[in-house]
């Protein structure tokens, strides 16, 4: 079991190193599919992966300035309600049906990373990017700078990031990224950074509130997942350094949508 769980562990680490968030969602249907755990203590185990994963991989951005832990942290906080509540959802959804609705949702962070890779083609094209890094301060000596709208998309979308992180086990940075960089226009080197804080702190609330659950966790497993997704979450955030983000943003795309439509295949065929 070994031989599988290190490779897996490091291909979860770099997607989530990379790109930000994401990775994680390959994380649970990798431990009920190919380590052989079942989904409750899948989503749990999940949540201890992500969450070291992405608060040992956060270190390298922090070094490099793209990460505004102010912001982060608030974030993160304002989902714990979200994240006690999707625990508790959890426990009353029978697990092929938990795992048919994992299937579905990871279609549509696929369709997600599309749009925003298209978006970003875009603003390259038109030189926006270009601008907007030289214009945004890298640091704020505020959590907050925004409007009203945007205060309401971000106490929104935070609720739902940690509904989603209590409910499927997962970090959530594919909704964070996006709400970073349009509700407080923090660059998308900044906003990936960030969305590690924001993870850690979603998956550390999920876990607490699965403490008082019956789940049988695997710990060798989960601690030799846990060091290959940390060491590839370091070598992901060197990647990105050398290796464009749309060209890493479409491989992952790909693998998703073809594990999703495998979940699928697995989890729908007893219901029916």
């Amino acid at each position: 079991m070994l031989a599988l769980t290190l490779p897996i562990g490091l291909v979860v680490g770099i997607t989530l190193g990379a790109l930000g968030g994401g990775g994680s969602i390959l994380t649970v249907p990798a431990l009920v599919y190919l380590l052989g755990l079942d989904p409750r203590s899948a989503t749990t185990g999940s949540l201890i992966i992500v969450g070291i994963t992405t608060l040992i991989g956060m270190l390298p951005h922090l070094r490099a300035g793209r990460i505004r832990l102010g912001q982060g942290a608030v974030f993160g906080l304002l989902g714990v309600g979200g994240a006690f509540a999707g625990s508790l959802l959890s426990t009353s959804v029978p697990p092929n049906v938990l795992l048919a609705a994992f299937a579905a949702l990871m279609l549509v962070v696929a369709a997600v990373m599309t749009r925003r890779r298209r978006a970003a083609a875009r603003n390259e094209t038109a030189g926006r990017s270009q601008v907007e890094a030289r214009t945004t301060p890298m640091v704020s000596l505020r959590p907050f700078c925004c409007d009203c709208r945007a205060v309401g998309v971000l106490l929104l979308t935070a609720t739902a990031v940690g509904l989603l992180t209590g409910f499927f086990g997962v970090g959530g940075g594919f909704v964070v990224v996006p709400a970073l960089v349009l509700a407080l226009r923090l660059p998308m080197p900044v906003a990936v950074g960030t969305s590690l804080v924001v993870i850690t702190v979603n998956s550390a609330s999920a876990l607490l509130s699965r403490l008082g659950q019956d789940v049988t966790l695997d710990w060798g497993v989960i601690a030799s997942f846990t060091a290959a997704a940390v060491l590839g979450s370091l070598l992901g955030a060197r990647i990105t350094t050398r290796v464009k983000p749309a060209r890493l943003s479409l491989a992952f795309t790909v693998l998703l949508v073809l594990v999703a439509l495998y979940t699928a295949a697995q989890s729908l065929a007893p219901l029916l």
